[in-house]
């Protein structure tokens, strides 16, 4: 069976599709977290730095671990870029 075949049956379980999209979501966070930075230039300590957040939390991040809203905020905020909530 293909990845694509096993991923279409898995998206079936809506438990499963859930956290699917959850992590889907995070990770493009994260990753649009280290385009910013890359593009600005900064490397992983000048950002964590001047968002007031440890190296180690940064790196979370940008790995797509979880972490709280706090933190997103903070490193959005020194990126210069905003966050929507939608519900």
């Amino acid at each position: 069976m293909s990845f694509r075949k096993y991923l279409a049956e898995e998206m079936k379980n809506p438990e499963f599709k859930k956290a699917f999209e959850e992590e889907k979501r995070l990770l493009a966070l994260s990753y649009a977290i280290v385009e910013a930075r890359e593009k600005r230039g900064l490397t992983q300590k000048e950002l964590a730095e001047k968002s007031h957040v440890t190296q180690q939390q940064l790196s979370k991040i940008e790995n797509g671990v979880n972490c709280n809203m706090l933190t997103f905020i903070k490193v959005s905020n020194a990126l210069g870029l905003g966050l929507t909530v939608t519900v």
